[in-house]
């Protein structure tokens, strides 16, 4: 059975709080496992989070601030530890070759070979992900980031309406949606284009610690999931320039402009307690009117069924 959610480990920004982990996030798609940017603890919070080492196929690194990579160190050991088999690529920006290695051999452990790196650089990189494509690019951050973007391909849905008018039925629906023609039983020819329609891919982004910049609009155009961090509230938006940062406003405008389906806020600054957190809700939708959840700790957000 088809399974896309994310999995919510940790939402905090530069330091744990009691209520917030550090970073973590593991997007499930098919069978794929993308594990982004594992902050310190994440290993712990796949355990309440009922996930493994079994379920990550992607370690997808944004950048080297500690609160995005410092649980590279478990989840690699757990991989090692549990003998995971399938190969789990690791993506991360080239740039920051020297501290992955650091974090990837941290310890004394008996290691694993099933790790593979992919550094990026460039404008863009993409990477055959299995049924999706994931592609990164790069934000505007003190240091080298990249944010992620899953790609499901298009298909084609078939209209049984227009299959019965031309007698199409049986094995010969079949053979039309693998070659594309097909001779009907009144000798005409049936092109797949008369009898289906295209069906849009589903897509998922992923844009941590930026400030707005090319990058954030193209990898959150048209997408059904947009994780985004909105580490501050509007009255401190000039810190959050400062810093590359964004508001919540902001992601609530990336949001609209982009045509995004389901916008999830995180990677709140530990200044604000639960009593702030109505406010991060006002201000994305005060500019974007979709469905916008503020992401919790060990909360899943199905991606949003096709429209």
């Amino acid at each position: 059975m088809s399974l896309r959610e994310l999995v919510v480990l940790g939402t905090s920004s530069a330091v744990p709080t009691r209520h917030r982990n550090h970073n973590g996030y593991l997007l499930r798609w098919d069978g794929q496992g993308f594990l982004f940017d594992p902050g310190e603890g994440t290993q712990r919070q796949m355990l309440h989070a009922g996930v493994g080492a079994h379920d990550i196929t992607w370690i997808c690194v944004t950048h080297f601030h500690g609160d995005h990579c410092l649980g590279v160190p478990g989840v690699v050991q757990r991989i090692a530890r549990d003998g995971v088999a399938h190969p789990v690529r690791a993506a991360y920006p080239a740039s920051g070759e020297t501290y992955w290695r650091r974090l990837r051999n941290a310890s004394v452990f008996a290691d694993t070979s099933v790790i593979a790196e992919r550094p990026v650089s460039g404008p863009a990189a993409s990477f055959d992900a299995g049924p999706v494509t994931l592609t990164a690019r790069p934000l505007s951050h003190p240091v080298e980031s990249y944010g992620y973007r899953v790609d499901e391909p298009d298909g084609r849905r078939m209209l049984p309406e227009r299959l019965r008018e031309r007698g199409v039925r049986g094995p010969l629906v079949g053979e039309l949606q693998r070659t594309g023609t097909v001779t009907a039983p009144d000798g005409s020819t049936v092109r797949l284009e008369e009898c289906s329609e295209i069906r849009r891919g589903q897509s998922a982004a992923f844009v941590m610690d930026t400030r707005l910049c090319d990058g954030v609009f193209a990898l959150a155009d048209g997408a059904d999931l947009l994780v985004i961090e909105s580490t501050f509230l509007s009255a401190e938006a000039e810190p959050a320039a400062r810093y590359g940062h964004l508001t919540a406003a902001q992601a609530g405008r990336v949001a609209a402009e982009c045509g995004v389906r389901r916008l999830l806020l995180t990677h709140v600054s530990e200044r604000y307690g639960t009593h702030d957190e109505p406010r991060f809700l006002d201000e994305a939708r005060a500019a974007f009117g979709g469905d916008v959840v503020l992401a919790h700790d060990l909360l899943r957000v199905p991606v949003p069924r096709r429209a």
